[in-house]
């Protein structure tokens, strides 16, 4: 089986475990690819330098509950967010709603990135704020970053400083 991304980040890898379940065949390899988050990461700059959080917005799996505690916890423990499945025609409102839990935490002026379709054709990417990012048009091929507090622009990308000049 094949799947874009990275089989074991919220990918196909454990499906596949689960419905061979106990038995020894087929013989199973995972291979690792690169995950969204660390793809749209490239394409912004280098914000993911230090800790960092990666939470879907589908409930399909994961009640919208748990995703909102995940979504304060994040914000609360000031830790740079990567977004996955922000919206679909089925949760179009999914950002939009996340933006609100967030932005009871975090200014409206906090660091952002989209990048849409990353590593494809028509690929697009785009750095906004928070309060911007609540507004955004998204789609299942979108991965959105939220910077932590530290994160800044440098020459036109998101960029987490490693403080080695501060040590």
């Amino acid at each position: 089986m094949v799947c874009s991304g990275d089989s074991g980040i919220y990918g196909m890898a454990a499906l596949v475990y689960e419905l061979r379940g106990e038995a020894q065949e087929p013989e199973i390899q995972v291979v690792p690819g690169l995950t969204a988050a660390c793809s749209a990461a490239a394409v912004l700059g280098a914000p993911l330098t230090h800790d960092f959080a990666v939470i879907s917005l589908s409930d399909r799996l994961t009640p919208w509950e748990t995703i909102e505690k995940r979504l304060d916890c994040a914000a609360a423990a000031d830790l740079t967010i990567a977004l996955y499945n922000p919206a679909s025609h089925g949760r179009p409102d999914h950002l939009k709603r996340a933006c609100d839990i967030l932005l009871r935490r975090l200014p409206g002026e906090r660091l952002c990135g989209i990048v849409r379709n990353i590593g494809r054709e028509g690929q697009s990417s785009r750095i906004l704020t928070l309060a911007e990012l609540r507004e955004a048009e998204v789609d299942m091929f979108c991965t959105v970053l939220i910077g932590s507090t530290v994160v800044k622009t440098v020459a036109g990308q998101l960029v987490t400083p490693r403080g080695y000049r501060n040590v």
